[in-house]
């Protein structure tokens, strides 16, 4: 899935991307966990996705939105990938616990 939307808004926020063509990372829900699946599970995810992980320099942030994305990330590589949100958090001033409205 195309994350256009999501990229525009981390442009907009000053962040550097380097977006992979990934296609699945192989886990998509209970698809990887299953253990006849494990392995398909394991070569899709190693086709592009965690790879480029690995190669990533340790200070560089890994953001995806899916949880089995994030999920197999971490199983393979001890990488943890961040969602969006997290992302987008990080990049905004400390403002405390306060939530403010308009």
């Amino acid at each position: 899935m195309k994350m256009s939307d999501e990229e525009s808004l981390l442009r907009k926020m000053g962040a550097d991307l380097r977006t992979i063509d990934s296609g699945c990372c192989g886990m998509a829900g209970p698809f990887g966990f299953e253990k006849e699946k494990f392995g398909m599970s394991q070569a899709l995810g190693e086709r592009v996705l965690l790879p480029a992980v690995r190669e990533a320099d340790p200070e560089v942030l890994i953001v995806t939105d899916g949880f089995s994305c994030r999920e197999q990330i971490l199983q393979a590589t001890g990488r943890r990938a961040i969602h969006l949100a997290e992302a987008i958090q990080l990049a905004l001033p400390p403002t405390g616990n306060k939530i403010s409205g308009t």
